[in-house]
């Protein structure tokens, strides 16, 4: 069983210590007095209606202790509440006469979680990162069933070498190398994630049908076994240092990233980087040249912040980032930036 990437999980007193290093909170426009907390809410969307930068949430929550004990712990039916009456502006929990909040207290997996959980949960039980042949001896499809091309949910197909004992299995296509936009340096190897399977039979080969597919699923492709999914909280924090990298690749391959798209940056914990912080996104203002009478001008527009993106995993020169609140969409070598 691999085991699944744990959380940096910060306590309340060093979120209030970076909140007392932070500039004054504030709030978006036109916030609300209360939000009636729903099935599909995540604490940074909740926080996005009250706040212009959300993820500094952790810093103005108002503990009860008769209400809650741990800020993560919100649940659907619950109100939260904007005060505005101290100096700086307070979030805390209401309750609503359908549901009583403190029936809820033992019970964390009907919590809100702080980002989109099943986005980056492929992501979280097996290292992306690996050497160039990181893959190589892995469980690999040798065939598909009725002479398919590729396969979806419900297709059967065959593995090779699938020695452990493991009733779930992902998939990853062959691992590509991440270039660095600066340099152009091979920063390691992703093996990209293509898809669920469960196993049906065991043998040489083995049958495998396949759960979920992001991508069509075919020869070759290797197999490793499934960690168990768990609810993962997060502190969104700003790095305590300077960070200046860029974005590196889309995962899948794609152009452009939206919200909730996973992005991969040139920079890891070697640089500081953590799983937690937050960066904004900036996108290079190029040059453009200014021409009046016989003159021309050559001028280097500044910089434009459009964006936030979550950190929620890390490897020594690579991270992955989650793509939050974002303007326009994201592209290879567009910088991040601490905020």
């Amino acid at each position: 069983m691999i085991r699944i990437i744990s959380a940096l999980l910060l306590t309340l007193s060093t979120a209030c210590a970076l909140a007392q290093q932070a500039k004054s909170i504030e709030l978006a426009d036109n916030a609300p007095d209360r939000h009636i907390v729903v099935p599909g809410d995540t604490l940074w969307a909740i926080s996005a209606q009250f706040l212009k930068e959300p993820y500094r949430w952790p810093e103005i929550w108002r503990m009860n202790k008769d209400q809650i004990k741990n800020p993560h712990w919100i649940y659907p039916g619950q109100v939260v509440i904007l005060d505005r009456s101290g100096t700086q502006p307070q979030l805390r929990l209401g309750q609503t006469n359908k549901l009583e909040p403190k029936i809820y207290s033992e019970d964390e997996s009907l919590a809100i979680p702080s980002i989109p959980q099943q986005v980056i949960e492929p992501f979280l039980s097996r290292p992306l990162v690996v050497d160039e042949d990181g893959l190589r001896n892995a469980p690999k499809i040798v065939a598909l069933e009725e002479d398919r091309v590729y396969l979806g949910p419900g297709g059967r197909g065959y593995v090779s070498g699938m020695k452990e004992d493991s009733k779930i299995w992902q998939i990853y296509r062959k691992a590509k190398p991440v270039l660095d936009p600066e340099t152009q340096e091979v920063l390691g190897y992703e093996a990209v994630y293509v898809g669920t399977a469960k196993q049906l039979a065991k043998g040489e080969p083995a049958t495998i049908e396949i759960i979920s597919a992001k991508e069509e699923i075919g020869l070759t492709d290797r197999l490793a076994p499934a960690g168990r999914p768990e609810i993962v909280s997060y502190v969104p924090h700003a790095p305590s240092k300077a960070i200046n990298g860029q974005v590196a690749a889309i995962y899948g391959g794609v152009n452009q990233a939206g919200r909730n798209s996973i992005v991969t940056l040139n920079r890891g914990t070697r640089d500081g980087l953590e799983v937690g912080h937050v960066l904004a996104l900036y996108r290079n203002g190029g040059n453009v040249t200014y021409r009046e009478d016989d003159r021309k001008t050559e001028y280097k527009l500044p910089a434009e912040r459009y964006g936030l993106l979550f950190v929620f995993r890390t490897f020594d020169r690579i991270s992955y980032g989650l793509v939050m609140n974002v303007t326009r969409p994201v592209v290879v070598s567009d910088f991040v930036r601490t905020p």
